[in-house]
């Protein structure tokens, strides 16, 4: 019999069955049984990935051992001299801020990375000493605010990414009201107590590809071993401002689509201004392929990403790898109650600097819990490469000849 309380959890786009999923797998590491009803692993949107099926062969080309499966990504094709780094697995976390989020939550994702070979990002509101052992799974950002950016931080780390845009909210810069401007936020950020701390949007410095290349220039003066990333949301010539990216000296292309955001996002911008991030992928991809340039970058994807089968199909669509925020803190407990900014932050102590609540969060709990449902989506992904017939996580980028939309089709669902 159904819990009458489960209707009160969620949304559309993480209705019940996909939020005690994505608790099952961060309490066990295992994959969900179906009674969740998270054999499709879809929401009730009716858009986006929930839109999207594979088409699975009946038999595949080949048989695979799912041991075997290669599931590492290759983050520098420039080959340029600076670091060869490789992911272990196809996502890496997202940026979220000191300020934003409590000290176990990054501290958590950040733990996790290293656990699985991949990294986790401090967001744009400083890089907090205690991720120092954490150093090379870590990626620093640099934002419109400049909150937090220190020469000594970016040397530190293998990964500085400059964040343009976001998704959510493309147009307005990130923001943290003043209830959870603490002392220790106010510090790092070198801002006054209270005070409500908004980032500019665009870069005042950044008007054209030659403004875009002087701040990767400047971050390779400062780091010679870094990659540079370039997180965009995706406007109507997001292609344009890849490719412009890649000529800029990006050895990473992050789209931020208009799914995601947590409940920090005013409610006035989240799916109302940027492109969903399933028209954006293929956009980009096939103009870089056109331009020649798709196998000298890097293109991840953001904004929506909640299961393993909204990665496996945003990396058919075209993304080499993923970056994942939300379904980290819903790992973490989250029930999606959209206060993440508001007075104290989450109830839950998720996303909250006081240090009460903070404490509802035990850093032992929270780095276990992530790294079961990071061990869960390896599986499976595992699964679903082997029922492709595919070896390797590269060979499905771009594969969207494996994919159908239900909206264009009347195969029966798989």
């Amino acid at each position: 019999m159904e819990n009458p309380a489960l209707k009160a959890l969620g949304d559309f786009r993480w209705p019940p069955n996909i939020l005690l999923a994505t608790w099952h797998m961060a309490e066990t590491g295992d994959i969900p049984p179906e009674k969740y009803g998270y054999n499709h692993e879809v929401g009730d949107s009716g858009g986006g990935f929930d839109r999207l099926r594979f088409k699975f062969p009946d038999k595949p080309a080949i048989e695979l051992d799912e041991a075997e499966i290669d599931t590492k990504v290759k983050l520098n094709r420039r080959n340029d001299g600076r670091a060869e780094i490789t992911i272990d697995v196809p996502w890496y976390g997202g940026g979220m801020s000191f300020g934003s989020v409590s000290t176990t939550t990054q501290l958590s994702k950040a733990r996790a990375a290293v656990a699985f070979n991949t990294f986790s990002c401090s967001g744009e509101g400083g890089y907090m000493e205690r991720l120092r052992p954490y150093d090379d799974h870590m990626i620093t950002q640099v934002a419109t605010g400049l909150f937090g950016v220190r020469e000594e931080t970016i040397q530190r780390v293998s990964i500085v990414e400059f964040k343009y845009a976001q998704g959510a909210k493309p147009g307005l810069g990130g923001h943290l009201l003043g209830d959870k401007n603490t002392i220790d936020v106010a510090r790092m950020r070198e801002a006054v107590l209270g005070i409500s701390l908004f980032s500019p949007f665009p870069f005042h410095s950044v008007y054209s590809i030659e403004d875009h290349q002087k701040h990767m220039d400047w971050i390779k003066h400062m780091n010679r071993r870094a990659l540079v990333s370039a997180k965009v949301s995706t406007p109507t010539d997001v292609d344009m401002v890849a490719v412009g990216s890649y000529s800029a000296g990006a050895h990473i292309v992050h789209l931020d689509g208009g799914y995601g955001g947590t409940g920090a996002a005013p409610d006035i911008a989240k799916k109302n201004i940027a492109m969903p991030i399933e028209y954006a992928i293929p956009k980009v991809h096939n103009f870089l392929v056109a331009e020649g340039a798709r196998d000298k970058i890097t293109l991840v994807a953001s904004g929506g990403i909640r299961t393993v089968w909204d990665v496996a199909k945003a990396i058919a669509l075209g993304a080499d790898c993923v970056v994942i925020g939300t379904v980290e803190l819903v790992a973490l407990g989250c029930v999606r109650c959209g206060k993440c900014e508001s007075g104290r932050g989450c109830p839950r102590g998720i996303a909250s600097t006081d240090p009460v609540l903070a404490k509802k969060i035990e850093l032992e709990w929270g780095t276990q819990r992530l790294v079961n449902l990071y061990s869960a989506w390896e599986k499976e992904l595992r699964l679903i490469l082997k029922r492709l017939g595919l070896a390797s996580v590269s060979e499905l980028v771009g594969r969207s000849d494996l994919l159908m939309h239900l909206d264009y089709t009347n195969d029966v669902e798989h």
